[in-house]
């Protein structure tokens, strides 16, 4: 992947735990790129243009060829850059972190969403037990201080919002989902990865994060 500034352009938005895991990707693997604020109330005709399928961020645009979709992109610029790799080498290692980040998105993220935003208390509460089954699958995946081994991986890059937006959700929920008593190996790993240098840097500032789901809770209490 080229490395000069300008060729490698980043469309997010900051407070993205999907556009996030871009961003550490990019920067574990010393890539400059580019950040181009989207504002998803009023879509860019760029967004449009390079993903109009979802018409979702992140894209990615290297010499303004567009990848979309975070793990897509995590993958691409896991193939296209120098360094360590992020996934396993191994196909069978492999097979499993494309598993399990897949495991994230379309069991995990929908879970926590459920218990988080979902007004019905009975919808709230298979919510809750959704994740809380969700998170003991990986609580029993987690074999080493990352996913990945000593170092970060793909797999721990997936799992981000694990670790830095859920605790976010539970301080303005009050909600018990994510904790050191239901998953230590899960919360050691997560303390490990929030406080890696280039994760740390790459993680947007947590305060604005919280009043903006804590309006977002108001504003749905308020609908009731």
């Amino acid at each position: 992947m080229a490395k000069k500034q300008g060729e490698v352009k980043l469309l997010g938005i900051r407070g993205s735990p999907f556009v996030c895991r871009v961003v550490i990707a990019l920067k574990l693997k010393g890539v400059e790129y580019e950040f181009i604020e989207e504002n998803l109330g009023n879509k860019s005709d760029l967004l449009l243009e390079y993903n109009p399928i979802y018409k979702k961020v992140p894209v990615l645009f290297n010499y303004d060829k567009p990848v979309s979709e975070s793990l897509a992109i995590v993958k691409y610029i896991d193939d296209c850059s120098k360094g360590d790799p992020m996934l396993p080498t191994k196909p069978y290692q492999r097979g499993l972190a494309h598993f399990w980040s897949n495991f994230i998105d379309e069991k995990i993220v929908p879970a926590v969403r459920k218990a988080v935003f979902t007004l019905d208390e009975v919808e709230r509460e298979k919510g809750i037990e959704e994740s809380l089954e969700a998170l003991q699958f990986l609580e029993n995946e987690l074999k080493s201080k990352f996913f990945g081994g000593d170092e970060i991986g793909f797999l721990d890059i997936a799992a981000t919002i694990i670790a830095y937006w859920v605790p976010i959700f539970q301080e303005v929920t009050g909600l018990q989902i994510f904790t050191s008593d239901k998953f230590p190996k899960l919360y050691n790993w997560s303390q490990e990865l929030i406080n890696h240098p280039i994760v740390k840097e790459s993680l947007p500032p947590r305060e604005p994060l919280l009043a903006f789901f804590k309006g977002v809770i108001e504003g749905l209490s308020a609908s009731k």
